[in-house]
């Protein structure tokens, strides 16, 4: 690690306690009431508190199943579509004014959608992530296969490859920057949904969690929660990074 990454690291850990100190500074003065906002110690205790009695465990167990079930499917689905409307122009022509008329739709106006076709179940927590975080891969995916060096087409066809040859010797490892940034912002993504439709449809989950945490003024509680959910965020955030510079390590051996 270089000298200025480590003061951009030593800056932000610096920022973030300072921002705590302030936070316990405001609560022990009693400037906001303590049913509202309690200090980082009380949400600290109640966070290590309900990791001890297991009950975080299962809450947070619910919240990654949610988002690693809604983000694979939209990975899956976003990179295949991407590839196919991508690769073809002919696709790129017809189907991109249907992407442009959903794309803009703000996922809380399909919750009710999916709530009436689906129901308050797993299926409906289900679809919603995976329409909201599918945006983010399938249009990294289009711009990834259409960014792809002219003269490698002229390769492959000079080489006489066939079409999923390209697509997976040529096109693919070409665009899997692209990919790969949208995979990690669709995780962010997948994240806020997960929680949104726990707090809706009453699903075990962090959402829940700081629902039933707020509707009982245990302001701890709800802390607790935000925190670990603010964790949960970062580490997956920070692991999707280093899966991304590992996954692209021949990159940067070939400059």
């Amino acid at each position: 690690m270089n000298r200025a990454a480590l003061l951009w690291r030593v800056a932000s850990f610096a920022v973030a306690a300072g921002f705590i100190a302030l936070w316990q500074l405001i609560a022990n003065l009693k400037l906001v009431s303590p049913v509202f906002l309690p200090g980082p110690d009380r949400a600290w205790a109640s966070l290590v508190r309900g990791f001890s009695s297991g009950d975080l465990w299962s809450k947070l167990a619910g919240t990654l199943e949610h988002m690693a079930y809604g983000w694979l499917a939209a990975s899956i689905a976003g990179i295949a579509i991407g590839a196919i409307i991508g690769s073809s122009r002919t696709m790129r022509t017809y189907v991109a004014p249907s992407l442009e008329f959903l794309r803009p739709l703000p996922v809380s106006a399909i919750i009710p959608v999916a709530i009436a076709m689906l129901g308050l179940t797993q299926a409906m927590a289900l679809f919603v992530i995976a329409f909201g975080a599918i945006w983010p891969i399938m249009l990294a995916t289009v711009h990834g296969f259409g960014a792809v060096e002219p003269r490698l087409y002229e390769v492959a066809r000079s080489l006489q490859m066939s079409r999923l040859a390209v697509i997976f010797k040529i096109a693919l490892p070409s665009a899997s920057p692209d990919i790969l940034a949208g995979m990690r912002l669709s995780l962010t993504v997948a994240l806020i949904l997960s929680v949104v439709c726990e707090i809706l449809a009453g699903l075990d989950g962090l959402g829940h969690w700081v629902l039933l945490s707020a509707r009982a003024f245990r302001s701890a509680d709800l802390f607790a929660g935000v925190i670990l959910l603010g964790i949960t965020g970062y580490v997956t955030s920070v692991a999707m990074s280093l899966a991304e510079h590992k996954l692209l390590a021949w990159q940067a051996a070939q400059r």
